[in-house]
């Protein structure tokens, strides 16, 4: 028996008074409504209403039932609209990874957006590179992460990546630094200084092609994990690094020049599981991308169509 649809039934009836009344309130016919109604009495072995009089009327039992019944009712909604919060990834745990070199002002603005759109959702946020985060995403541990491309990996969605143009970091007394923008050929046999290739493998190899392809083949290639260290050895000479523009602001001894031709751009985008995604996976992802669009640089003039975009990404999202 479906006791919540006779308990239903029940107590508009117990408000009304009046099967007719109730009848048309619930959208139904009297009979059945009086059908169910003794189905309920039968199911429970008691009498919910006195009919032996003109007027209905509840008796003890009736009287007693309509509190509880009523209880249980706005409980079977609580907890329906519990779940559709759920459903919908405004509550519960995200498990989300993030670059360790994410900017702590990208952090604030993507939480408070998060919190803005999500105020239940408790977003658990773990430091890895964009290796770790596709291990974990494939085996289940995380919900969703923010990677960079190229990335090779089955079994995994992408959000709406974000091109971010990279230039070179260098001392700011180097003579290099004195022109407005750097061929990357101006570079060769310098050292590259830049994540070790197991961060993140495609993105590392990727950058890599594309210098030499335009005439700069390190001397070296120096890993540096955290941007402390990549500028402890860009100041101590013969080294360089490609990075955002905002990267370089961090240290007021490093300069930022753009790369001439505009040859190299950095891909990221928020990446879950095909299959099985947690329901805030994607609402994360679109707010990643958000936020990071907004992180860009301003630039004079119109916006710039994202399919033209001044510097090519030769890749593609999809990894």
């Amino acid at each position: 028996m479906d006791l919540l649809r006779h308990l239903r039934h029940f107590v508009v009836v117990a408000r009304e008074l009046h099967f007719g009344r109730a009848a048309e309130l619930l959208g139904m016919a009297q009979p059945p409504l009086s059908q169910s109604i003794q189905r309920l009495e039968r199911e429970l072995a008691v009498e919910l209403f006195d009919r032996s009089r003109r007027q209905v009327r509840l008796t003890t039992a009736g009287e007693l039932l309509l509190g509880e019944a009523e209880e249980l009712l706005a409980g079977e909604g609580r907890l329906r609209n519990l779940m559709h919060q759920v459903r919908a990834g405004a509550l519960g745990v995200l498990r989300a990874g993030v670059p360790p070199e994410t900017p702590a002002v990208t952090l604030r603005a993507l939480l408070d957006r998060l919190g803005d759109r999500a105020p239940g959702l408790d977003v658990e946020l773990h430091e890895l590179t964009s290796a770790e985060q596709v291990r974990m995403l494939t085996e289940r541990r995380l919900d969703v992460g923010l990677v960079h491309h190229p990335v090779e990996a089955d079994g995994l969605r992408f959000g709406t990546p974000v091109d971010v143009p990279l230039g070179v970091l260098l001392p700011r007394t180097s003579p290099l630094a004195r022109a407005r923008e750097v061929e990357l050929a101006a570079l060769d046999g310098l050292d590259l200084v830049t994540a070790p290739r197991a961060t993140a493998p495609g993105w590392h190899d990727h950058l890599l092609d594309v210098c030499r392809r335009h005439g700069f083949r390190p001397g070296r290639v120096r890993p540096a994990r955290n941007p402390e260290f990549l500028f402890g050895l860009v100041l101590a000479g013969g080294g360089v690094a490609v990075e955002p523009a905002a990267t370089a602001r961090r240290e007021p001894r490093i300069a930022w020049r753009p790369v001439a031709g505009a040859a190299l751009g950095k891909r990221t985008s928020a990446a879950w599981p095909a299959h099985s995604a947690h329901p805030a996976a994607a609402m994360f992802a679109q707010l990643a991308a958000d936020v990071l669009a907004d992180a860009e640089p301003a630039r004079p003039g119109p916006a710039p169509d994202p399919a033209r975009r001044p510097w090519p990404v030769l890749f593609d999202a999809a990894g």
